[in-house]
């Protein structure tokens, strides 16, 4: 084994290829003259056989010491181009030029058709030997790489981050042991760069070869198995732009994280290492939201810390960041036993003694075990993420979202109140701007709760309110759904082709959640810059090539129709609303617009009183009473297409149907 792998690493040294390829060329210059004068010889115009050794001896090591001039020794000849075939071409009638030339010194006569055959034969051997070679023995030869698990791979990026891979590559090759089994999935091959200047160089003896608007072509052309995007100091617009481009190739694309989040430990000792593939959170269009740790720190240190529907995607991932801050106590409160069970578990066995969770199974309806929650335990800091946020099952069932958003809602929010919590957040979606379904609505209305309560400055409680859009990843995203869909070799199912919305991740939202709770004042409406929005069918179009699959080919996609309740776009502000800075330049505070808390006190408790005797028609009508803005969804999409098809709006909209938008690199 150990002399296979010997005569492998001799063999697959590029100076042993050189000479392998340049005693080719001897040969085929020679074998060309020989044949050359064959053909004449038929025709009684052939030279003598002493007087034929001369041009062939001088014609090959001219042609051979020119071919090395014009540099055809100079790169490997697995990756020869169109155009590197012209230095062959070159070479060859150079070198019988030269022979032309020392022939007529010694005065020796070569007729013209000699010499146009000779230099035919030359240049066609020559050439078609390193295609053929190219072509044949090459795949053979790596057949002991793809049994390693080589993969033909394409960096994008030709600076420092691509010379730390290739040289991590590399030195794990030359191990007795044959690489570890990271590296083996790399076969470096070519380098794309947009710095024009570089094509034609290599790095560690791979050539950069063009600039990424030529990626598709060289994909093809050098058969590459995988591409790694190797820019970590890259925008984020150059980033999704690269990404777009990689993604028309349909093949897997790894990335080379961002700088700020490489680690370089025990645990993540080399950069190769931490290369991976990409996930849908990593393309959202904007540079990841950084949150100031020392201000949440600061805030959750040292407190007893709440969350409703912890068990969920939000409120599981508020437990799990809550956490890290060394809280004195962290409650979970969820109905749902299985997903309060999981995060506990997660939990214990994290931190096992060293954190303090209590979990409970309540519901946020029944005031009174509430109640009696905030006795116990004595919570001073509530984040409220327990809803019904199922748009379709909530127009199906509107008591349910009123009873459990709002009536949960205003049970969580007036007893925090009640026992001197010192902040309570309460987490809202952008489905409750210009709202069109039950849902929506009854989020908006809590919203008027938490402001309401804000409003009446009774108490030490500060109020405050995160709003954000569509989270990768949660439960009822739809990237879950379209996932499952195209593993499973079903249609993808998209509702409208006109349909955007705004993406963020799980730890984005939750983080927003918790510096909002710490710089709160009470009243505001904390709102994210969540860069531009994606349309779904883009989104699924992209997920499809994640998979290696080409969307409408390989996975068809259905447009089912609108669901009931749902928007073609989904908005982050309402038009009374104005966005005040803060200091995190992608957080905003949205103003909030008065409550008249009288009114608002008689209509919440008409919806409240309707919603229990499960008189729906009443508590939909109150819901709308106290919600202005909300409306019916087919007068909003109307209202949306026609505002799409203006001259105004068309640039917005634009913005999400453009391929070069935020998710269209997946």
């Amino acid at each position: 084994m150990h002399m296979k792998s010997k005569f492998q690493k001799y063999v697959g040294s590029f100076s042993t290829r050189k000479c392998l390829l340049a005693l080719a060329d001897s040969f085929i210059l020679a074998a060309s003259a020989l044949f050359s004068n064959f053909v004449l010889a038929l025709g009684g115009a052939g030279l003598p056989p002493d007087e034929l050794l001369i041009p062939l001896v001088i014609g090959t090591i001219c042609s051979f010491a020119f071919l090395f001039i014009w540099g055809a020794y100079s790169k490997m000849w697995r990756y020869f181009r169109s155009r590197d075939y012209l230095s062959c071409i070159l070479g060859v009638l150079c070198g019988l030029s030269a022979m032309f030339l020392f022939t007529h010194i010694l005065e020796m006569k070569l007729s013209v058709a000699f010499l146009a055959l000779y230099a035919a034969c030359s240049v066609i051997g020559v050439c078609l030997f390193r295609l053929i070679f190219r072509r044949t023995f090459i795949k053979v030869a790596d057949i002991s790489k793809h049994s390693m698990q080589y993969k033909r791979t394409m960096i994008i990026g030709g600076g420092k981050a691509c010379r730390m891979l290739l040289t991590e590559i590399a030195n794990a090759k030359k191990s007795p042991y044959e690489g570890d089994k990271v590296s083996a999935q790399f076969l470096p091959v070519c380098i794309i760069d947009d710095d024009r200047a570089k094509i034609g160089q290599e790095v560690m003896g791979i050539e950069i070869v063009g600039t990424t608007s030529d990626i598709a072509d060289f994909a093809k052309k050098m058969e590459i198995e995988q591409i790694i995007c190797a820019m970590p100091s890259a925008a984020e617009e150059d980033r999704t732009r690269v990404l777009n481009l990689c993604s028309k190739t349909n093949l897997p694309v790894k990335m080379v994280p961002f700088i700020g989040c490489l680690i370089f430990d025990e645990q993540h000792p080399s950069l190769l290492g931490q290369v991976r593939d990409i996930k849908v959170e990593d393309l959202l269009g904007r540079e990841p939201v950084r949150f100031d740790n020392k201000e949440i720190r600061r805030f959750i240190s040292g407190k007893v810390c709440m969350v409703t529907g912890g068990g969920g995607s939000i409120g599981s991932e508020l437990v799990r960041q809550i956490a890290k801050y060394h809280p004195k106590q962290v409650i979970i409160v969820d109905i749902y036993e299985n997903n309060a069970y999981d995060i506990q578990q997660e939990l214990l066995m994290e931190y096992g003694s060293d954190l303090n969770l209590v979990t409970l199974i309540a519901s946020v309806r029944d005031y009174f075990r509430m109640n009696q929650i905030y006795e116990k335990y004595k919570p001073q800091v509530v984040f409220h993420a327990a809803a019904h946020k199922h748009v379709p099952l909530m127009e199906v069932s509107p008591m349910e979202a009123i009873k459990n958003n709002i009536v949960g809602t205003f049970n969580v929010a007036t007893l925090a109140q009640y026992h001197d919590v010192e902040k309570f957040v309460m987490i809202s979606t952008d489905k409750a701007v210009n709202p069109t379904n039950v849902m929506g609505a009854s989020k908006r209305c809590c919203e008027m709760i938490v402001q309401y309560l804000a409003q009446q400055h009774e108490g030490k409680t500060e109020f405050v309110t995160t709003r954000f859009g569509n989270v990768l990843g949660s439960n009822g995203s739809v990237i879950p759904l379209f996932k499952k869909q195209i593993e499973e070799g079903k249609p993808v199912t998209v509702t409208h082709p006109d349909v955007i919305r705004y993406f963020m991740t799980i730890p984005e939202a939750v983080s927003l959640v918790m510096e909002a709770a710490a710089i709160a004042n009470g009243g505001e409406i904390f709102v994210l810059d969540m860069g531009k929005p994606v349309r779904i069918v883009t989104l699924a179009e992209n997920l499809i090539r994640m998979y290696g699959k080409v969307p409408y080919k390989d996975v068809e996609i259905k447009f089912v129709g609108l669901r009931p309740g749902e928007k073609i776009k989904e908005e982050l502000l309402m038009d009374e609303e104005g966005l005040q800075k803060t200091a995190n330049k992608l957080i905003y505070i949205g103003k909030q617009i008065d409550i008249d808390i009288q009114k608002f006190g008689m209509e919440l408790g008409v919806l409240r009183d309707s919603a229990q005797k499960n008189n729906e028609a009443i508590a939909v009508a109150a819901l709308h009473q106290i919600v202005p803005t909300f409306t019916t969804p087919d007068a909003y999409n109307r209202k949306e297409l026609a505002k799409k098809n203006s001259p105004q709006e068309r640039r917005k909209y634009a913005t999400a149907e453009d391929p070069q938008s935020a998710l269209a690199a997946v």
